[in-house]
Formats: structure tokens, C-alpha cells, sequence
């Protein structure tokens, strides 16, 4: 299918691993330059290198918890390209404790992260779409938000803020042409969930952490843990013509482990 989208400009934060990366490499098939915003300097340029092959890409070191981090990453965008048609946040942290457990440096460290780093994105980015009278953004949230998940307590709560904020930014911004959609993961195979399984290995032995992967996989009616590659169409798929008509929406992609 013909996207639409190409030498469209977008600009992703995490964008050089991850769910992040497989979304760049399905948005550079599809004809689109790239911004790609992280704090991994050496996984940037390892992406940039393999990207730049089909498309211009660019790579911004930048810290999503710093305003003027944030406001330099979007700088660079429109030097280089002169607008921001895309703006996806995959740019993300996990921890791996009980409420009970987590204090309140846990609780800051992640909402500067996971909700008041989109917040600064976008409070750079919509101007530039405003004045395009064009845009598409796309933020990822996660199932836990929408139900709640034991030992996830305040990163389900930072990603729910993430989906009412993008919710309201449509109602304010669908009249200038933008459009905010939310992608709702369930677990998926990035290096991220990778470490957070390795600590769990090593915690609780190699035949208890298989009996629990076993569990887990139950928990999900297609019966395994979902890829990168299972998110991405569906991000480009929301930033094509073909989903201009679509704002404020949720869209699970979770292996049927919530049907909400």
C-alpha cells in the first residue's frame, strides 16, 4: 500500500532502538526523512549509518527531561528540513517495583521521562504544524495504563497522562489539521524489556523464570510476546493519508492481552 508520506520530515524520540527503530525503518521505506532523538550517542550513529542509506537522517543527542534539550532537537529538525510533518515519541523508561517499594525520586524520575518529556515535545512541535496547518503525531502509551498492572504502578500512571494529554491536543488541534493518535503496546521483545527480564532471570533462577515465561505467554490469546515489527506498520499506517480522518484514538496492539 502506498503510504502517501513520502519526503515527509519526521522527527522520532527514541528513535535508535526499540520499537523507536523498527518505526524509522518502516517510515524510511516509505520515502521518509528522519530525526532521530535519543541519549544513546553510539546506537544513533549505528542507526543514521543504516538509514541514511534510502533517506536522509539525521541524529539528535537530547535529553527529553531538559526544555532546551528538547527545544535544540526540533531546531536541528527545521534547519535541516525547514518543517516537522511527523512527530512520534517512543522514548520511554521502565522500572520493576511494587508501589510500596518505589519513592518518590522513582515517581520524578520516570514522569520527567515518560509524560513531561512528550509534554515538552509537543509544546515545541505544534507551533511548527499550527503554522504548516499539517501534522501528525503519534505517542506511545501502554496497556498497562488502560488497566492498571502490578509492579508497573507509576509507569502505567505516567502513560496514562500521556493519553489523556494527546487526547485533548486533538480536540485543540484537529481545526488547524493535525491530527494525535495513541499506540497502546502490550509486552514486546526491546532491549528495554530485554534487560528488565535478564534482572529477573538472575533473580529468580533459570527454572523459575522459564515456568514464569511460560505464564506470561498464556496471558496473551496469540500465545507470544509481541516484536517491534508488530508496531510499526501501524504507527506508519497513522501517519499516512489513508488515517486523516482519525484523531484522539487508542489503538491496542497487544497480542489480545486486553480487549478494552
Amino acid at each position: 500500500m502506498d503510504l502517501g508520506i513520502k519526503d515527509r520530515v519526521a522527527v522520532i524520540t527514541g528513535g535508535v532502538q526499540g520499537i523507536g527503530l523498527e518505526v524509522a525503518r518502516e517510515l524510511a521505506r516509505a520515502g521518509v526523512n528522519l530525526v532521530l532523538a535519543d541519549v544513546n550517542a553510539a546506537a544513533g550513529s549505528d542507526a543514521v549509518s543504516e538509514l541514511s542509506k534510502s533517506v536522509t537522517a539525521e541524529f539528535v543527542l537530547t535529553d527529553l527531561t531538559q526544555p532546551e534539550s528538547v527545544k535544540g532537537m526540533i531546531d536541528v529538525a527545521m534547519q535541516k528540513f525547514g518543517r516537522v510533518d511527523f512527530f512520534v515519541n517512543c522514548a520511554a523508561i521502565l522500572d520493576d517495583k511494587t508501589f510500596e517499594e518505589s519513592s518518590p525520586d522513582d515517581w520524578k524520575r520516570m514522569l520527567d521521562v515518560c509524560l513531561l518529556g512528550p509534554m515538552h515535545c509537543l509544546h515545541n512541535v505544534l507551533p511548527i504544524m499550527k503554522a504548516q496547518e499539517f501534522g501528525r503525531i503519534v505517542c506511545f502509551s501502554s496497556d498497562s495504563a488502560r488497566i492498571g498492572q502490578a509492579r508497573l504502578s507509576y509507569y502505567a500512571a505516567a502513560k496514562a497522562g500521556v493519553t489523556t494529554l494527546v487526547k485533548s491536543i486533538a480536540q485543540e488541534m484537529g481545526q488547524h489539521g493535525i491530527t494525535a493518535n495513541i499506540v497502546s503496546p502490550g509486552a514486546t521483545n526491546t532491549p528495554l524489556r530485554m534487560r528488565r527480564e535478564e534482572a529477573l532471570r538472575e533473580q529468580m533462577g533459570e527454572e523459575k523464570y522459564q515456568r514464569r515465561v511460560k505464564t506470561v505467554e498464556k496471558m496473551y490469546p496469540l500465545r507470544r510476546i509481541g516484536e517491534p515489527s508488530d508496531i510499526a506498520p501501524m504507527v506508519a499506517f497513522l501517519l499516512s493519508e489513508h488515517a486523516s480522518w482519525m484523531t484522539g484514538q487508542v489503538i491496542s496492539i497487544n497480542g489480545g492481552f486486553t480487549m478494552v
